[in-house]
């Protein structure tokens, strides 16, 4: 998944400002590949829970942007990370996701633990939990 994040941090290095924004000594250009990095790797291991990861991830590094690059890195990071999520479509169905971590159910038993069933592919729940998902869909639709 990093050549999803090295690739748009590389797209946007030329623009990113060379004034430092930060205060503590990080260099800018350090800050946006973390944060390209972050956006990508909680994209691939949090699906269900990541509602809208490019808005996110312009949200966290437009300031190291002049106001005169927005509209474009706006425009780089819709487009690597909707390449992301069609590649992590594009993946089979399978027990673990793109990095190798082992898949569970989203749902939480009575006693508050994480179930360990191996969740159904559309929604992440397992046969057990499946009426969870129903009420998720009708809340979305709404």
């Amino acid at each position: 998944m990093y050549r999803f994040s090295r690739s748009l941090y590389r797209e946007l290095s030329p623009y990113i400002s060379h004034e430092p924004v930060c205060l503590t000594g990080e260099d800018n250009h350090e800050r946006v590949l973390r944060a390209c990095e972050a956006a990508v790797h909680r994209l691939a291991t949090d699906r269900h829970y990541f509602a809208h990861p490019a808005r996110t991830l312009f949200r966290d590094i437009r300031v190291f942007f002049p106001i005169v690059e927005q509209r474009r890195v706006r425009r780089v990071v819709d487009l690597y990370m909707r390449y992301a999520e069609q590649y992590l479509d594009a993946l089979p169905p399978a027990a673990y996701d793109a990095l190798g971590n082992r898949l569970g159910c989203r749902a939480t038993t009575r006693k508050g633990t994480p179930c360990q069933r191996m969740p159904l592919p559309h929604n992440g729940y397992c046969p057990s939990h499946q009426h969870l998902a129903d009420g998720e869909d009708v809340s979305l639709a709404a």
